[in-house]
């Protein structure tokens, strides 16, 4: 087992005793305290009577009214494991705020579940979702005038649109990620949800049986918590620890783990020290520095390629100058550590008992990849944070410096006629240097899903899924099961796809691209026809079709845009309003 004495301490699922973190340090920022804070404003004087009436009838007290109000906010549903234990793991965060003398009100928010959804249209409202999410809490926060908020976040969508609301409000806060899910069991391997996705592509192969197919779904997801491989939710967990909006050590911590509870209660003690001294706030940690941190982070980890839409989102709202180039630039440079699963052998759980994300980040310290004097949520800087973490002797998860499982990350940005504003490929868990083949085209996910079940997709085809982006879709799909079919049908490691939509399950060996700008606003991949050459040359960083510019130029020119998919309701309203993904498709 492995933990570090600056962080929220954990013992693991078999148990040990969980260490106390250490009090946070006082910063200068303490100055900052003695401002009226923005409850006073809500609850001081005669005239606030009839809002504190209302309060006592909640249950406030006199002595409540006294104290810092604290925002726990909350993406706990019914819809999936992901979000499933934050209801209890809420309770626990308002015992921590009560104890260190501040007033919790918790609050929910919405959640739509990417492993649920995938597949149909319902995944479409996934990346609108993150919006959704940071606008309301927002929106609650600024109207109930908290002094701080405690955000609690589960599946992938919640945890970039909790920190998005933090840096937009700027208050005293943290994110805590609710955990990831215990692998499940089949034929003594360990399985996660995307076993269930490739198992699927394999029974239309007739590579396994549909019994074989019931048990694996069956026995995948055993209980609570977040999709167990370093899908987005795992990565944007790992990010924002290193980034230091979550305290170091306590995101990584099972959902299921009993040493949960002791982080959640010192993360809502830490909320109400926020409070009283000051700081730091979000946007003192949410940093050049931080994020740069972050992304080699997920670039260590061969972490999802959504984590290039979420911190540059994050960034954005942070008033921090990013470019989708940068995350080329920090990955070319940082060495691929951790061993996680899609593409790997191991499980979340197994990195979090091997030393977790505070080992992670020491290792990239050691070798000179992190900016040490970030600032955490804590007060304390990284380094400090990271030094005392604990390797747990013979663990294969998390690798040396001085063999790596790759000397680059896991993430490179293309560009070329196909991709002038970048394209986002992930490269973990594959050793090409490259794909030529024909484009297969589909403008929409589910054309491209029965032509892979059908079996018409062969050995060397370019996959291209067009008007999937955050505008055509509208909502950026991510489009796991064409990925986990192809994979499941034994073509991982000889089709690349291309999309405007997303993704970013790409499992053991697919090549697989993300472009800007999408073909629904006239971007070249709108352009292409079935049967051109694409060529992916990852060693020059460089997407292009094989036509001439100009007959590039002339397709182009003839280009229409179709219809719109929704003309009222969310959708259309996302669509008109929603950025390009290489700004991180916001909304702002």
């Amino acid at each position: 087992m492995s933990r570090t004495k600056a962080s929220p301490a954990t013992a693991d699922e078999g148990g040990g005793a969980a260490r106390a973190p250490r009090a946070p340090r006082t910063s200068a920022a303490a100055g900052r305290s003695t401002a009226r804070r923005p409850s006073r404003v809500l609850l001081d004087g005669r005239d606030r009577a009839p809002a504190r009436a209302m309060l006592r009838a909640v249950g406030l007290t006199d002595e409540d009214f006294q104290r810092p109000l604290i925002g726990v906010a909350n993406t706990w549903n019914e819809l999936g494991p992901c979000n499933y234990s934050l209801r209890q793991l809420a309770e626990w965060v308002k015992e921590g705020i009560r104890a260190a003398g501040g007033t919790p009100l918790e609050f929910n928010t919405i959640m739509v579940s990417d492993g649920i959804s995938m597949g149909p249209e319902g995944m479409k409202a996934s990346l609108v979702s993150r919006e959704l999410v940071a606008d309301s809490i927002e929106l609650v926060a600024r109207g109930h005038l908290f002094d701080g908020v405690a955000a609690l976040s589960g599946c992938d969508k919640t945890i970039p649109g909790t920190v998005m609301a933090l840096a937009r409000l700027n208050r005293p806060g943290l994110m805590l990620y609710g955990g990831s899910i215990a692998p499940g069991h089949h034929r003594d391997r360990d399985l996660t949800i995307q076993d269930v996705f490739e198992a699927v592509g394999a029974a239309a192969a007739g590579k396994i049986t549909e019994e074989e197919l019931y048990e694996i779904e069956c026995a995948a997801c055993p209980g609570a918590g977040a999709c167990g491989g370093q899908f987005t939710a795992n990565t944007m967990s790992t990010a924002f620890e290193v980034l230091g909006i979550s305290p170091m050590g306590a995101n990584s911590v099972p959902a299921l783990d009993p040493a949960k509870e002791q982080v959640a209660r010192e993360c809502g003690r830490l909320a109400v020290r926020l409070v009283q001294q000051g700081g730091p706030l979000p946007r003192d940690i949410i940093t050049r520095e931080a994020i740069e941190n972050a992304i080699a982070a997920v670039a260590a980890s061969g972490g999802s390629t959504n984590a290039v839409l979420h911190l540059l989102a994050v960034a954005r709202e942070a008033g921090v100058p990013l470019e989708i180039d940068d995350f080329d630039r920090v990955s070319a440079r940082t060495p691929l550590l951790a061993d996680l699963k899609p593409w790997g052998r191991f499980v979340a759980t197994d990195m979090h008992r091997a030393g977790g994300i505070p080992l992670l980040a020491r290792r990239l310290l050691e070798a000179g990849l992190l900016h040490p004097q970030a600032r955490t949520v804590t007060g304390r800087t990284l380094a400090e944070e990271v030094q005392h973490a604990v390797e747990t002797p013979g663990q294969q998860v998390i690798q040396p410096l001085h063999a790596p499982i790759k000397p680059t990350g896991g993430l490179v940005i293309l560009r070329g006629n196909l991709a002038p504003d970048g394209c986002v490929l992930k490269v973990a868990g594959h050793e090409s240097t490259g794909h030529r083949g024909p484009a297969r085209v589909f403008d929409c996910e589910e054309d491209a899903f029965a032509a892979v079940q059908a079996g018409r997709i062969r050995a060397g085809d370019v996959v291209v899924i067009r008007y999937e982006g955050p505008c055509g879709g509208p909502g950026m799909r991510e489009m796991l099961a064409v990925t986990a079919a192809i994979a499941g049908a034994g073509l991982g490691a000889e089709v690349a796809l291309l999309t405007d939509g997303r993704f970013s399950g790409a499992t053991r060996g697919l090549m697989v691209g993300h472009v800007s700008p999408e073909a629904a606003v006239g971007g070249p991949i709108a352009a292409v026809r079935e049967g051109d050459t694409i060529v992916f040359d990852i060693t020059g960083r460089r997407l292009d079709v094989e036509i001439a510019d100009a007959e590039l130029h002339a397709r182009l020119a003839a280009w229409q845009p179709p219809p719109p998919r929704f003309t009222t309701g969310v959708l259309a309203k996302y669509a008109r309003l929603v950025s390009s993904a290489s700004q991180g498709a916001v909304t702002g």
